[in-house]
């Protein structure tokens, strides 16, 4: 039976994450600069951006559940779920997150939340009807994995970032010349300068996410191997997941778009035509790193990062 000392420390993804947020700090320590020049207001920027990082981080996970159309399930209404990641949850020495389901046909799951005491996981009743008990609980374990890292905390807060840089850029489309003091806002360049470096961290933050998105998805695909100890039910649940997402219809990909970060098979199984966009290495390339760790567990040796 694993334990939680098996994981061991993932420093390739402890350094990416620490690497990501100093960087969106470092980009948003400028914007904020360039806005204040631009003459927008200090007290009015601070109080924009704690409200927008209050709304993000604590209820992200209340955001994204009702975007999915999910709701939390009681042990009565879903006992065998319950009892999965219970084990798993006692596998990996965490507390136990609320658990979810998604009224739909597309195969998914992910998990959301600040903290290992504050985290949902939400199974979609497509991936619930899919996978076999064994398949199923390597995906569980994966989503498990993400709240053991700490990674889904990293990602809301990445996420609050862009968030910021798109509403500006939104807002200025729709209300050009916000941030001027001059009375001709065509006088004044004040406003396309704010415009253009809001794009420009958005742009950053955007590709910074993507990248934090592709490792975390490999280190949450070896806990998944540790926690059950059968990399081989995971692959063969992502597996069947991408062949089913490709028979997704496309309305219902579309309307799950928002969250392709945090499922563990993104909306769009196409490959993209940049690999640099993609928010999900790619499947052969985790199909892969999970044989690997098929035959390192088979042969006694400890499981290392991918």
């Amino acid at each position: 039976m694993a334990r939680p000392a098996q994981f061991g420390k993932d420093t390739g993804l402890q350094v990416r994450m620490l690497t990501t947020i100093f960087l969106l700090g470092l980009v948003y320590v400028v914007f904020a600069g360039v806005i204040f020049a631009a003459g927008g207001g200090a007290v009015a920027i601070a109080l924009f951006a704690a409200v927008l990082f209050s709304v993000q981080y604590f209820a992200s996970d209340k955001i994204a559940l009702r975007a999915m159309g999910a709701r939390e399930v009681s042990p009565a209404e879903a006992p065998e779920l319950h009892a999965m990641i219970e084990r798993l949850c006692i596998q990996a020495d965490i507390p136990k997150p609320r658990i979810a389901v998604a009224q739909t046909d597309m195969p998914n799951a992910f998990a959301m939340g600040r903290s290992q005491k504050h985290a949902t996981v939400c199974a979609t009743t497509g991936i619930l009807n899919l996978l076999s008990p064994a398949e199923l609980e390597g995906v569980l374990a994966h989503e498990i994995t993400h709240i053991v890292n700490r990674d889904v905390a990293i990602m809301t807060l990445a996420s609050f970032f862009a968030s910021i840089a798109s509403t500006i850029v939104q807002f200025g489309f729709f209300f050009g010349g916000g941030f001027s003091n001059s009375d001709n806002d065509d006088d004044n360049p004040s406003f396309m300068v704010v415009l253009l470096v809001s794009v420009a961290v958005y742009i950053v933050s955007f590709l910074l996410m993507q990248a934090l998105s592709r490792y975390r998805e490999f280190a949450a695909d070896r806990g998944a191997a540790v926690i059950t100890g059968r990399p081989s039910a995971l692959s063969s649940a992502l597996l069947k997941l991408s062949s089913a997402m490709e028979r997704t219809p496309a309305q219902d990909l579309r309307a799950a778009g928002e969250l392709n970060a945090f499922f563990i098979v993104p909306a769009s199984v196409k490959n993209s035509v940049f690999n640099l966009f993609a928010t999900h290495p790619p499947m052969e390339k985790r199909i892969e790193a999970l044989s690997r760790l098929e035959a390192q567990l088979q042969s006694g040796a400890r499981p290392v990062a991918a």
